[in-house]
């Protein structure tokens, strides 16, 4: 067996092991469980912070000399997972980006749905402005819904006449919840994780009075117009494959420097595999050179795909 075919296994006893009779809160402990490593690296401090309503935590790599910051939004489909969750990747892409990493504590739906997850992505944002931190040398990166969430993030940043930040780094964003996208069923028998069900229940569970179309809740269906560069990163074997597509279309359609990194038979949200996946390295060393490049290139200029060193599609 492969190294992916073993982390599949895994998924599958414990994406198995829930029934309709299954808490919600059973739900996210079987999550946080299986991402979570409970294993802290000794070369990264770990500072707890709270701005607006929420927290979050702010790692820092030890003697790292970039003064840049990334904005991290978890994935978890609004209503799942935490900065404990995701503390090992948000770990290696500090060390990747040579770069801190506010991992925000965003508020989870259905307790607090749709707008509470965005306010607090932008409540991080401030704060990381408030740091200090100049806004082109702040990344807005996410997974799954908190890619989408990373993306509406962009939008209200733009919309509401925030400083713009350098770039936004979006892994197998989730950012049209009316699951419009053939992918959705053409690519269902080959997606281990997301399934069309639940990504409608989870939808509801963020919005629901199910105004879906809404740009700040399906950002693919936003105007992309003076977005930052943007790095899109998807598994081949996800049924979100056609919103990272369509992100990248639509942000090259209003001239957005934008690229698309797809991966050969990998899923969803493969890179919280660090620990177990060479893949999941290998696309966070990406993210690390996508985000050091866009904090060294001149605000509103472009990078050449081919001197960004990144195996582009």
């Amino acid at each position: 067996m492969t190294e992916l075919d073993l982390v599949i296994d895994d998924l599958n006893a414990v994406f198995g092991s829930i029934t309709g009779e299954t808490s919600l809160s059973e739900v996210r402990q079987k999550l946080e469980t299986l991402f979570g490593t409970g294993v802290l690296d000794p070369a990264v401090d770990h500072r707890r912070v709270t701005f607006g309503a929420v927290d979050g935590e702010l790692m820092t790599v030890r003697d790292a000399k970039s003064e840049g910051a990334i904005l991290y939004l978890h994935g978890g489909g609004y209503a799942l997972c935490s900065v404990n969750s995701h503390r090992d990747m948000c770990e290696r892409l500090a060390h990747a980006a040579g770069s801190a990493v506010l991992c925000v504590e965003y508020r989870l739906a259905p307790e607090h749905p749709f707008p509470a997850a965005l306010d607090d992505a932008l409540a991080g944002y401030v704060w990381l402005l408030d740091q200090g931190y100049e806004p082109d040398s702040i990344a807005i990166a996410g997974d799954s819904a908190g890619g989408g969430l990373a993306l509406a993030t962009l939008l209200a940043i733009r919309d509401r006449h925030l400083p713009r930040p350098a770039c936004g780094v979006l892994l197998s964003p989730w950012a049209d919840l009316e699951l419009k996208g053939a992918s959705i069923r053409s690519r269902a028998s080959i997606d281990p994780i997301a399934t069309e069900a639940a990504l409608r229940n989870w939808a509801i569970c963020y919005v629901p009075d199910g105004k879906l179309a809404n740009p700040y809740v399906s950002p693919l269906h936003g105007d992309f117009t003076g977005l930052p560069r943007l790095l899109v990163q998807v598994g081949e074997r996800e049924i979100l494959f056609d919103d990272a597509t369509g992100i990248v279309a639509r942000a090259q359609d209003a001239g957005v420097d934008a690229v698309l990194q797809s991966f050969d038979g990998q899923i969803h949200v493969f890179q919280i595999f660090g620990p177990r996946l060479a893949a999941a390295r290998a696309a966070i060393k990406d993210i690390g050179i996508f985000i050091r490049q866009a904090f060294n290139a001149a605000p509103g200029g472009t990078m050449d795909s081919a001197d960004r060193g990144l195996s582009v599609t």
